[in-house]
């Protein structure tokens, strides 16, 4: 019989994300076995070496933390045997091999934050909001051969707001995410699992993937609407980021990371024209619309609000947004 105090479990994870799911598990005393997060590596202008932030909780927590380079390699899928694990739990982890995820005899359960089958991949948060979507969620799901796919546990809607960026939504389905990494062990604990296949998209239902995004897919096209510029600049806030160039009078160009912007509706203003006060604001026109930027990065400095921008740059030398 399957109880909170016998069931062993192996948690993988990362990233800031995933913190809280595990901290969730600790903090309710079940009986963690492992964890396994990404090796240490240099980061950084310093290149120091820095630790995830799976591995900072874990060392606080006092727990049993592997980090290999190949989980494929004989001698890691023979001490993850010996951690003798009922169940694993992945959270914003790199894809496993089928000898680590079929190991646990109640199987392998993952954390992902979209409403599955929708936003398959690896960055489904930004793809989301880059999209416009004003609700997305978690699901958690156990693995199988392709990736995303397997039968649906539970899901919880989160919503999205209109000015929302990547980063706010992160934060919302992290806490939403615990949460529902905690009932769906409760309920195999409690023998109550059913699971669901993931539903196939009813007729004419566009299915939307979620694909690393590079950096080719940030920058920005002024031809576009002014409401899906917005939409692309808070999808990739904070990270990766929108970005763009400043055209100046000689034809120098300036490398411009956009972090946060507003939505203007009416505007005269041609694709890529820029609208200042010199000081307040910095309004670039769109196909429709224009967009006001509130955040910015020029390329080597850092990032700061358009006022303090418009008091060290003169916004007269440039001719247009490209």
């Amino acid at each position: 019989m399957i109880t909170k105090e016998n069931l062993h479990i192996v948690f993988m994870g990362t990233p800031d994300f995933a913190v809280e799911s595990l901290r969730i598990l600790v903090e309710n005393s079940f009986n963690i076995v492992g964890v396994i997060t990404a090796p240490d590596k240099p980061a950084g202008r310093g290149q120091k070496i820095r630790k995830s932030a799976v591995k900072v909780y874990a060392e606080s927590a006092g727990l049993n933390i592997l980090q290999p380079t190949n989980l494929k390699n004989p001698s890691f899928v023979e001490e993850l045997k010996s951690l003798k694990a009922d169940l694993q739990i992945i959270v914003a982890f790199r894809m496993l091999p089928e000898v680590v995820w079929n190991m646990p005899p109640l199987g392998t359960f993952n954390l992902h934050a979209s409403l599955l089958p929708q936003y398959r991949g690896a960055a489904p948060i930004n793809w989301a909001v880059i999209n416009g979507e004003r609700e997305t969620g978690v699901t958690t799901f156990f693995l199988q051969h392709e990736i995303d796919t397997g039968n649906i546990i539970r899901q919880e809607r989160v919503g999205i707001g209109a000015d929302d960026s990547a980063g706010a939504v992160h934060d919302k389905l992290m806490i939403t995410g615990a949460e529902l990494v905690l009932k769906t062990v409760n309920l195999i604990v409690e023998g109550k699992i059913v699971t669901t296949p993931q539903a196939q998209i009813a007729e004419g239902e566009e299915l939307k993937s979620a694909p690393k995004i590079f950096k080719n897919d940030c920058r920005l096209n002024w031809s576009l609407s002014a409401l899906t510029l917005h939409n692309k600049i808070r999808g990739l806030s904070p990270y990766p980021a929108a970005w763009s160039e400043f055209e100046l009078a000689g034809g120098k160009k300036i490398a411009v990371k956009i972090f946060e912007s507003e939505l203007v509706h009416e505007s005269n203003l041609k694709p890529g024209e820029v609208e200042s006060d010199g000081k307040n604001y910095l309004k670039i026109g769109a196909a429709s619309g224009c967009i006001s930027i509130k955040r910015l990065q020029l390329s080597g400095k850092k990032q700061m609000s358009v006022a303090d921008f418009l008091r060290g740059f003169d916004v007269k030398s440039i001719v247009r947004m490209v």
